[in-house]
C-alpha cells in the first residue's frame, strides 16, 4: 500500500472515533466528553457513576451508534458490490427490489397489529423473498437477454410491484393509527433503536459482510466483464449468486431496524472511488467505514437540528441528490 493510502486510512478511522465521540457527547441532554471518558472508565472500574449519564449512553446513544455504523456499512457495502458486479455506477443496494420488499414486508406487519419483533421479521423475510423472485425470474428470461440488463431489469419490476403493494397497504390502513405509523417507518429512523434489535441484524450482516470482504478482490474481475472474467477461469454465476445473497442480507437485516433511508449505496462508493480508487481490494472496507460515517453523522443532524427528530430517508435524500450531482460532474473520469 502506498504511503498516501496509509495516511488516508488513518484519517477516515480518526474521523469515524471522532463522529462516535462527539454521537456520544450531543443530544437533547448534552453530556461532556470528561463525564463520558469518566462514565467509561467507572464501567471498567466498578466505581459508582452518575445513573443518568449511564442510562443515556449505554441505553440510548450507544445502541443507536452502533446501529448507525452498521446499517451505513452495510448499504455502503452492498452499492460498492451491486455497482461492480452490474458494471453500473448509477446502481444501488435497492436495484433488485429488496428495498421494496422490506418495506412492504413492515407495512403489512404494521397493518395487522403486530409487535416489534414481527416487524422486523417480516421486513427482513420479504427483502429476502423480493430479490429471490428477481433472481428466478430473471434465469428464466436470461436466454433471450443478456444476463446483467435481465436481471436489472426485472429487479425493476418487481420493485414496482411491491412498491404497489406498499400502496394498497397504505390506502385500507386506518388514517389515524395505522396510516402515519406505516409512513413514519418507511422515511426511516433510528430512534426506537435498542439492544435488541442489534443483537437481531448482527448474525446476517457478518454473514454478508464476510463473503464480500473475502471476495472482494474477485469484483474487481468481474468488473471487466462476463467473457473476461470466464476466460480468467471464474465462475461468474456462483459468484454473482454469493455476492446477491451477501448484499441481500445486509440491505435486508438493514432496513427491518431502521426503514427505508436511500441515498448512502449510490453515493458513498463513488466518494470512496475519488478519495481510495476503483480497486475493490481496498474499496470494499474503505466504503464500510465512510458509509458508517456519513449516516452516524446524518443521525445526529435528524436528531438535534430541529425540536421533533427528522426522518432518516429525508435528509439523506436533501444530502445525497445534490451531491450525486457534483460527483457526476467532477469525478465521471474515475469510474
Amino acid at each position: 500500500m502506498e504511503k498516501k493510502n496509509i495516511y488516508i486510512w488513518v484519517l477516515i478511522i480518526i474521523i469515524l472515533f471522532i463522529t462516535v465521540i462527539v454521537s456520544l457527547s450531543i443530544g437533547r441532554f448534552f453530556i461532556p466528553v470528561k463525564e463520558i471518558i469518566k462514565t467509561f472508565s467507572n464501567y471498567f472500574t466498578n466505581n459508582s457513576s452518575n445513573g443518568v449519564f449511564d442510562t443515556i449512553i449505554y441505553r440510548v446513544r450507544i445502541p443507536r451508534i452502533i446501529a448507525a455504523i452498521l446499517v451505513g456499512a452495510a448499504l455502503s457495502l452492498s452499492g460498492a458490490a451491486y455497482q461492480g458486479i452490474f458494471r453500473n455506477p448509477m446502481v444501488s443496494p435497492d436495484i433488485l427490489g429488496a428495498a421494496a420488499g422490506s418495506g412492504f414486508g413492515a407495512a403489512l406487519a404494521i397493518l395487522f397489529s403486530m409487535n416489534v419483533f414481527f416487524i422486523q421479521f417480516f421486513s427482513f423475510c420479504f427483502g429476502l423473498i423480493a430479490v429471490f423472485i428477481t433472481y428466478t425470474v430473471s434465469r428464466l428470461l436470461i436466454r433471450k437477454l443478456d444476463a446483467t440488463l435481465t436481471m436489472v431489469l426485472t429487479g425493476m419490476i418487481v420493485a414496482t410491484m411491491f412498491s404497489s403493494f406498499i400502496s394498497l397497504t397504505k390506502y385500507v390502513a386506518d388514517p389515524n393509527s395505522k396510516l402515519p405509523a406505516i409512513t413514519f417507518w418507511l422515511m426511516g429512523s433510528l430512534a426506537s433503536i435498542s439492544q435488541k434489535d442489534i443483537l437481531m441484524v448482527i448474525v446476517p450482516m457478518v454473514a454478508g459482510f464476510i463473503p464480500l470482504y473475502l471476495l472482494r478482490w474477485k469484483i474487481n474481475i468481474l468488473s471487466f466483464g462476463e467473457e473476461e472474467a470466464r476466460s480468467m477461469g471464474l465462475n461468474t454465476d456462483f459468484l454473482r449468486i454469493i455476492i446477491i445473497i451477501s448484499t441481500t442480507l445486509l440491505t435486508a437485516a438493514s432496513i427491518s431496524i431502521c426503514g427505508l433511508i436511500g441515498w448512502i449505496g449510490l453515493i458513498i462508493p463513488h466518494i470512496v472511488r475519488n478519495i481510495i480508487g476503483p480497486d475493490y481490494k481496498y474499496l470494499v472496507p474503505a466504503s464500510a467505514i465512510i458509509g458508517a460515517t456519513f449516516l452516524l453523522i446524518v443521525d445526529d443532524v435528524a436528531r438535534c437540528a430541529t425540536s421533533v427528530e427528522i426522518p432518516l430517508g429525508i435528509l439523506t435524500s436533501i444530502i445525497g441528490g445534490p451531491f450525486f450531482l457534483y460527483l457526476l460532474m467532477k469525478g465521471r473520469k474515475v469510474w
